[in-house]
């Protein structure tokens, strides 16, 4: 069984927000190894091209994009999603060290401490 590490970009087919449908897009591992060892899920957050100048409360923009293997400049987006490691497409590259900052601290304004 893989185990995805904390700031993982990854291609999947992303849930909107009423359940009903998907997108196939770029998503980053939030979760721990831990959580992975007993669960068969991810629990992701969204990453989008559509970003804007100045991010929003949770939002994160990817500076490192290239090298996170995404095509355009990206945003994490505040949408937290949990989906089976099976609808993974495929593992696209990872957060560099200071973007997996921005991360945690994202995740800190969207949870609280």
């Amino acid at each position: 069984m893989t185990i995805y590490k904390f700031g993982d970009v990854i291609l999947v087919p992303f849930p909107f927000t009423n359940q009903t449908t998907s997108k196939k897009r770029p998503a980053v591992v939030v979760s721990s190894g831990i959580y992975q060892s007993q669960y068969a899920d991810l629990i992701i957050m969204a990453i989008t091209s559509q970003n804007k100048l100045i991010s929003g409360v949770g939002e994160v923009i990817v500076t490192e994009w290239s090298n996170a293997g995404l095509v355009k400049p990206s945003v994490i987006k505040p949408v937290i999603a949990t989906i089976e490691k099976g609808l993974i497409i495929r593992k696209l590259g990872k957060l560099e060290n200071g973007d997996r900052q921005g991360l945690k601290n994202a995740l800190s304004e969207i949870l609280g401490e």
